[in-house]
């Protein structure tokens, strides 16, 4: 049975936390490295322990099965090499993965086989890593990553492969605190399973930062939802954060407008001065117990400081009721920034800021070339104080490197959180500057744009990658004939677009 099949007839309960429980077996530094060749420490590597004492780690799936749970994550939360650089481990990433998911299946499959009524599902556990994409370390140096899209791109990849062939079900992007570290998930989602001819669901969870209900890089919960939606998303999800007490909100907003599944595992209460989580399992089962009963929730599970008690405390509270309904979304056009911005029937017209165009500001060009970029920023500010709801950046100049200068100028753009939160028009004739822009920001931004000048073959080129990356593109109408300028040429290049679609 298909998970998609269980989520129509009832809600799912999702394990609870594995760090707290290898935390209990208060492991030393031999337990953590076994027998592995290490170079540094490896106590806290609670990834490696799937190599060095699965006993422990299928132990500890099994506990959360005996108390309810349906889906069991892999112990594989930082088994990325860029999380695994830390343990100087890079080199047993597949290995983590493969294994990690191995042991979870197992587990899975027996209590499947005791209860085949009740199949078990095994959800690769995917981390945010270490570093973020759409932020600067460096508060001196706005433009400066310490890592880049297509890095996460190759780390997840390398990590998807390991699970998929250790048998997961499913992917669980989680605890995202940067939503172009997590498009950097799904884009390598969709290249391996292209490359394995697989489609697997895809579980995105979101951690809130603060009570606005921001993620840690600046957006708010409506803009992250519309940037992590792609093809394969089963089930939007939040985790992690302030416990259930100050996330209900939040879940009964995601509830009412998205058109997923959605999925819920909160911490147990806030942590202590010590660290420890005190919240007792009947009192996030109660927290929870509301969100079931006013019918929000299709998957329930808990993040930090939950164990089985939690896990079974809450299986039993919701387990006489229905889970949510899918709402259907009216169909619309939407983009985002830090904040999203909607198109529809009632808006009239969407402003468009040109200033940020070469083409279209001699003093934006001149600035670029004095490589003023401080000025050149307040020209976009100064547009989005003025109303513009896009802003449109392009730099097709013969005296500019167009990429190099795309690259730096939406990093520092994504600095200025009163500009950023409008949506980027990525302005280019040439194809791989249009590309770079994507890897450089994070929302939904639009692509200006693509034809089918070159062709069909390259037109579905572009078009896929525009879609891998969750963005709206204008289509130009050309054709290798060239512009459809009559309305039999118009309605020709209509039917032929439609095609490659």
């Amino acid at each position: 049975m298909r998970i998609e099949e269980c989520l129509k007839t009832r809600i799912l309960i999702l394990d609870g936390a594995m760090g707290t429980k290898i935390q209990e077996a208060g492991l030393r530094e031999e337990d953590y490295a076994g027998s592995c060749n290490c170079h540094k420490h490896q106590k806290g590597n609670n990834d490696l322990l799937s190599l060095t004492n699965p006993e422990l780690i299928k132990k500890i799936h099994e506990q959360y099965l005996e108390a309810g749970a349906d889906i069991i994550e892999t112990n594989t939360f930082n088994s990325t090499s860029i999380s695994q650089a830390d343990y100087g481990m890079e080199d047993k990433v597949y290995e983590l993965n493969m294994q990690g998911a191995r042991l979870a299946r197992e587990a899975c499959d027996f209590y499947t086989q005791k209860t085949p009524n009740k199949p078990r599902f095994v959800a690769g556990s995917i981390g945010p890593t270490n570093k973020t994409a759409s932020l600067s370390p460096n508060v001196e140096n706005p433009g400066y990553r310490n890592i880049s899209f297509d890095q996460l791109v190759s780390s997840y990849s390398e990590q998807m492969r390991g699970l998929i062939e250790g048998g997961v079900d499913l992917f669980l992007i989680e605890t995202v605190f940067d939503a172009l570290n997590a498009r950097a998930a799904i884009y390598a989602a969709d290249m391996v399973f292209e490359e394995k001819g697989i489609k697997l669901p895809l579980i995105i969870s979101g951690t809130i930062a603060d009570k606005s209900g921001r993620i840690l890089s600046g957006q708010t919960l409506e803009a992250f939802a519309e940037t992590i939606k792609n093809e394969h998303l089963l089930s939007i999800s939040l985790n992690c954060s302030f416990g259930a007490k100050e996330l209900l909100p939040f879940v009964r907003e995601l509830s009412k407008t998205q058109g997923v599944y959605l999925t819920f595992y909160p911490n147990a209460g806030l942590p202590n001065s010590l660290g420890e989580y005190d919240e007792l399992p009947e009192e996030t089962a109660a927290l929870i117990e509301e969100l079931a009963k006013e019918g929000h929730l299709n998957i329930v599970g808990g993040c930090c400081g939950t164990t089985p008690a939690h896990i079974k405390a809450i299986s039993e509270c919701v387990k006489n009721y229905p889970p949510r309904k899918v709402p259907t979304i009216p169909t619309e056009s939407r983009y985002c920034g830090l904040e999203l911005v909607h198109m529809n029937d009632a808006v009239n017209f969407v402003n468009v800021g040109e200033r940020t165009n070469v083409a279209g500001s001699a003093k934006f060009a001149r600035l670029i070339r004095e490589k003023n970029y401080e000025e050149a920023l307040s020209i976009a500010r100064e547009q989005v104080e003025n109303g513009a709801q896009i802003i449109d950046v392009n730099f097709d100049d013969a005296l500019l490197d167009a990429e190099e200068e795309m690259d730096l100028f939406l990093k520092l753009l994504a600095s200025e959180p009163d500009i950023s939160k409008v949506p980027v028009m990525i302005d280019s004739s040439k194809f791989h500057v249009l590309e770079c822009g994507l890897k450089a920001i994070q929302g939904k931004p639009v692509i200006n744009s693509i034809s089918l000048k070159a062709g069909e073959e390259e037109f579905l080129r572009q078009a896929t990658i525009i879609k891998r990356f969750g963005a709206g593109a204008v289509v130009m109408a050309f054709d290798e004939k060239g512009q459809a300028d009559t309305y039999e040429r118009k309605s020709s290049f209509c039917k032929s677009k439609w095609r490659c679609k």
